[in-house]
Parts: C-alpha cells; structure tokens; sequence
C-alpha cells in the first residue's frame, strides 16, 4: 500500500501530468523502442505514428494520478487493457523495461520538477499499478490456456475461407491446423493476429473482431481495408490480409480477448447501433442473442456511406426474416443509385436524436461500435434521449479515447 505522503506527491503531479502528459509518454515510447527494439513486436506502430498510443498512456497516467486515493476506481481499465496485453502477449518480465523508461521519460520531460520525491513516489505508484496488472493478465493467460480448447500464445490456423462481404471488408474463416478443438469465446470478443509481412523486420499483432457464432469449429473474423486518408498510408495488416492471403495460408492467433461482451440472458430489450466494420463484434453478439432467445425484442440499427461499403446485407436480411422480434434498419450517409430500395432502408443522412427516438426503448440497453466520431455522435444523441450512461456500453477499434465531443 501507498503512504498517504506518497500519495499527496502523486496528487501534486495532476497538473502537471495534464500538461505534459503526452510529451512525457512520446518520450517514453521513443525510449523504449530504442532501447529495446524487441517491443516493436508488439506495439502497434500505426497507433504510433498517428499519436494514440501515447494519448491513451497519458490518458491512464493523468487518471493514476487524479485516483490514486481510491486506485480500485481504475480497475475497470486495467481489465480492459489486460486483455489486450494477453492477446499481444505482454508478460510480467516487461513490466520493468516499462517502469524504467517511463520514469526515465518523466525526469527527462519535466526536468528539475521532477524531484527525487516525485520520481520516487511513481516509482511506487507504477509497481503497485503494474502489479494489479501482473496479476490480472496472468489470470487472464492461466484461464485461456486451461480452458476446453485454450491455449497459451499463438497458435497456426488454416484460412478454409475467405469471403468478400463488402468493397472493404472481407471475412476469414479460421481452423486450427493441428485438426483439435477450439476455445469458446463471449459474443463482442476478437482475436489477436501475430502477422509477418515479408520485408518488415518485426511481427505485427493486430486484435480483429470476431463476427460469427460462438460455438463453431472454426473462427470468423471480418477485417476492414484501412485505404490512405488525411495523410496516412493504408494499413498495414489489413491489406497485407486483404491482398496476400489466401485460402490454405497460416496465421497465427492467440486465444479470443476481450471486455465489450453480451450477457445474453439479460431481459432488457437490447439496442446495437453500428457503424461501419463495427458491425463485426455486434453481429457475433446478435447471433448469440438470437440463439439463446429468438423471441428476444432487439432493434439494430446500421450506418454506413453507401451500399458498396456495407457487408453483411445477407446475413442480416436473413436474421431480420426469421425472427419478427428483431426490428433492422439502415441508415446511409451518401445513397447511390439503388441503395434507397434496399430492404430495411429507412433513410439517407445520419443516425440523430430524432430518429433514435422513433425506434428504441428508453429502458434498452444500448450498444455502440464503429468509427470514434459516429459513437461520439451516438453517445450525444442517447444523452439527449435521457438514456442513463450505466445503459450504454462500446468498444473502442485501437487505444482507449475519449467519446466526450
């Protein structure tokens, strides 16, 4: 346990922390990587170069800081971050090389601030803070490993399928190449790929949701085609899966992740509004509810820019046929041709406030994925609908940010 003097330093740091949070955590991850170039094997370089890795750190630091008196308030987060590391396969032997950078990167950002108190107090914050994740992850790693079907690390599974679903999502149907069972996984959960692109000096991992049924001999993950925008080159695992994989080829996968799950025995009616390849978690989530209650009051609600861009049109009419229960439309931003005669089309423009209150049930539980701007524009419509946050639950594609406009 912290001393109540160590504490009052880590308060102290709040503003500080709210300052210079992000230039203390870019230092750090140049740090790292310099120092141990192993870590590139595992960090995400895309969420690097566009800056939400380190966002995301600053984010938990600044929140470490403003909690420390009640550091359970945090716990939530240390889950949801455990996952991932689980999935990446983050240990507990690199939770030193970390502290030490980090640290490194405070005194180096802050200066002579950063006293040998300060210093000395986040270097007791960062080993209980570390230690809450040590042990949550190494639960995490026991309980996939143990389970029926579960494994440690990464295992290789055969891609049997591979379907385009849209122009920029396609679906890889996975087996395990050494033929034996498979673990379960929670609707809403997602893999982890260990990828080596031919001329890149390091693996890249990526976390895909998964899209199918639980329940399965096989997986099914459904992978958008990251294109080039505002700057940025396309990416790299989903194109190299897009264009370069092909049926019969082997990845790697860690066992299913993930805290953005479904209790499908809940009697609330449920509401699922996606936009674009956040339709992936929900749809497995949809599946599964429908499984376990067919007659379950669900209402699904779809952005997307055009018809081209939309996957799953099938699927969805299909579950939308035979389950009365389940209430679908669709909402396109820019219609073409056609696409204003689709089944459960109801409008062209953008999911509102209004609209949302022509559909759902104030008492619904209410969940959100898709791109960072269409759930903040959900969050700020069921806000406007009185809609109690405790209802509203969504799952970020990449490092924890904030939905607050």
């Amino acid at each position: 346990m912290l001393s109540q003097t160590t504490k009052d330093i880590i308060k102290s740091t709040v503003p500080v922390l709210e300052m210079h949070g992000e230039h203390i955590t870019t230092r750090f991850y140049e740090r790292l990587f310099d120092n141990e170039p192993s870590m590139l094997d595992i960090f995400n370089q895309t969420n690097q170069r566009r800056g939400q890795q380190q966002t995301a750190l600053a984010n938990a630091l600044y929140a470490a800081a403003l909690h420390i008196d009640h550091i359970e308030d945090i716990l939530p987060v240390v889950r949801q971050v455990g996952h991932k590391h689980r999935g990446l396969g983050v240990k507990p032997e690199h939770y030193p090389i970390i502290g030490e950078n980090l640290l490194a990167a405070m005194k180096e950002v802050l200066g002579d601030a950063a006293t040998d108190d300060i210093i000395g107090a986040w270097a007791q914050a960062y080993e209980m803070i570390a230690g809450a994740f040590i042990d949550v992850e190494q639960a995490m790693y026991t309980q996939a490993a143990s389970q029926h079907g579960g494994w440690d690390g990464f295992r290789p599974f055969v891609v049997k399928k591979k379907v385009q679903e849209s122009d920029v999502i396609t679906s890889f149907y996975l087996e395990p190449q050494d033929g034996g069972a498979i673990a379960t996984y929670e609707p809403g959960q997602y893999l982890t790929l260990k990828v080596n692109i031919p001329g890149l000096a390091h693996t890249q991992r990526r976390h895909y949701s998964l899209s199918g049924q639980p329940g399965q001999s096989h997986y099914r993950i459904s992978v958008k085609r990251e294109e080039a925008h505002d700057g940025w080159p396309d990416g790299l695992v989903s194109t190299y899966l897009h264009r370069q994989v092909h049926v019969g080829d082997i990845l790697e996968v860690a066992a299913p992740a993930g805290d953005f799950t479904l209790d499908v025995t809940t009697p609330r009616p449920i509401v699922f509004l996606s936009g674009g390849v956040g339709m992936t978690p929900l749809l497995s989530m949809l599946h599964s509810l429908l499984a376990y209650d067919p007659e379950h009051e669900v209402t699904y609600v779809h952005a997307a820019l055009h018809g081209r861009v939309h996957a799953f049109q099938t699927e969805m009419e299909s579950l939308a046929s035979t389950h009365p229960s389940l209430r679908y439309a669709i909402v396109y931003e820019n219609p073409e041709k056609d696409d204003t005669e689709r089944a459960h089309f109801l409008r062209a423009g953008r999911i509102d406030a209004p609209l949302l209150s022509t559909l759902i049930a104030p008492e619904a539980e209410f969940y959100i994925c898709g791109p960072q701007p269409f759930m903040q524009a959900m969050v700020a419509a069921l806000s406007q609908l009185n809609v109690s946050p405790d209802q509203i639950h969504y799952e970020f594609f990449g490092p924890q940010r904030s939905l607050t406009a």
